[in-house]
């Protein structure tokens, strides 16, 4: 059984990597984005801009995942990742 309920496809789940030790932060990453279907949203929090994370993404999802900035300043990051 799928504990995960997608009740909405524009549903965004919030993923704040501040809390989360960085030895961990791009499986939790990996593991989130993996768990999105179609249409949902996960609108990533940090401190600053994951770069190497982005190339990683790109490399793993191609166009299944859209990378999109919200927010682009020093110390305030934030970024919805899009399931296609």
């Amino acid at each position: 059984m799928n504990a995960h309920l997608h009740l909405r496809q524009d549903q965004v789940y919030p993923f704040d990597a501040r809390g989360i030790a960085k030895r961990f932060r791009h499986a939790a990453i990996f593991g989130a984005l993996d768990a999105l279907t179609g249409g949902e949203r996960m609108r990533f929090v940090n401190d600053h801009d994951p770069l190497p994370l982005l190339d990683q993404l790109r490399n793993r999802y191609g166009e299944a995942v859209t990378i999109q900035y919200l927010a682009r300043n020093p110390g305030e990051i934030v970024i919805d990742f899009i399931r296609n």
